[in-house]
């Protein structure tokens, strides 16, 4: 191999390996600021990793929220009308956070309740958020917990509990 071959060959190796480099150190960094989103069902069974950053979503329970008077904590249970996921923050709360309403929570779990940074409250009658409609699409719920019959989840089982009628 002549040198000037050599020479190109170690600058394109190390612009390959700095590449990597790059690649890997982007990743592992982003890697802290994706904040997944589950249900208080996925929560309950386990799915949400325990200390690290998520969101979670349904309606806030009525007759749930825990307010103290000389502090701004806050603890209120939230529901996908399945589970329930007791959520503490301190903090102002949104002005449109109320019972029976949807609300997005950020925070870390610790395996008992939702540590939470952020608390995020619907700003209309109509609006829900898109996770939260979907989780309660498929539970088979509305928004007020009612059951609608109409499942959109993959469980065999839970289509079953709707649906009596037996299969061949």
């Amino acid at each position: 191999m002549t040198p000037k071959r050599k020479q190109r060959l170690y600058i394109v190796t190390a612009i390959v390996l700095l590449a990597a480099l790059a690649v890997g150190l982007t990743l592992y960094a982003l890697r802290a600021n994706i904040n997944a989103f589950y249900t208080p069902t996925q929560i309950a069974s386990g799915e949400a990793p325990q200390g690290r950053q998520i969101r979670a979503g349904g309606m806030v329970r009525d007759g749930s929220v825990r307010r103290d008077n000389e502090t701004l904590d806050a603890i209120f249970t939230v529901t996908d009308f399945d589970h329930d996921v007791t959520v503490h923050y301190q903090g102002i709360l949104p002005d449109l956070f109320r019972e029976g309403q949807g609300v997005v929570v950020m925070g870390t779990f610790d395996g008992e309740h939702l540590e939470a940074s952020e608390v995020l409250a619907k700003h209309d009658e109509k609006y829900m958020p898109p996770e939260v409609t979907d989780a309660l699409k498929a539970s088979g719920r509305d928004v007020s917990g009612n059951r609608t019959g109409n499942l959109t989840s993959d469980s065999s089982a839970a289509k079953a509990a709707l649906d009596p009628q037996e299969t061949p």
